[in-house]
């Protein structure tokens, strides 16, 4: 496949927003660009645990999402998956928006390392992880959101 990064970085980022667990992260954004990528989400309480901050599954959740798009804006010919991610949590977060910044740290043939930072609305680090991301055999285009289909064009 030969398509211009740029065009591969938006089809990445309607990819991102149409994924159905995005129904319950409603609000996001996504901005992918060469080997980098970043990701807000406005705080809401809907995402809290019992002591009223934000759930640890949010944060790997944005955390993973920015290193694999970091990873995926690099590869555009098939589909990545990651193969495991460390995270660490620093501080509890319960106002705001919260900015997800990843970052490719290693690139392989077939084994691509990334990392991402989690940043409070006032810019202060509350997470951040590392991930392993690997290639699979799926093209990007057989993915029903990465290609914009009109009427009954493919």
């Amino acid at each position: 496949m030969s398509t211009k990064p740029e065009a591969h970085h938006r089809k990445l980022e309607r990819l991102y927003l149409s994924a159905n667990v995005q129904q319950l992260f409603s609000g996001s954004s996504i901005e992918v660009s060469h080997s980098k990528a970043e990701i807000k989400l406005p705080v809401d309480s809907k995402y809290f645990h019992g002591a009223q901050a934000i759930h640890g599954a949010t944060y790997f959740k944005l955390l993973d999402d920015a290193a694999y798009f970091a990873v995926a804006s690099l590869v555009s010919d098939v589909f990545i998956v990651t193969s495991s991610f460390q995270i660490n949590l620093l501080r509890p977060v319960n106002a705001g928006t919260l900015r997800a910044v990843g970052t490719v740290r290693s690139i392989s043939k077939n084994l691509f390392v990334a990392e991402a930072t989690l940043y409070n609305e006032r810019g202060k680090e509350v997470a951040f992880g590392t991930g392993q991301f690997m290639r699979t055999n799926q093209p990007w285009e057989s993915l029903e959101h990465y290609e914009l289909k009109l009427n009954n064009k493919n």
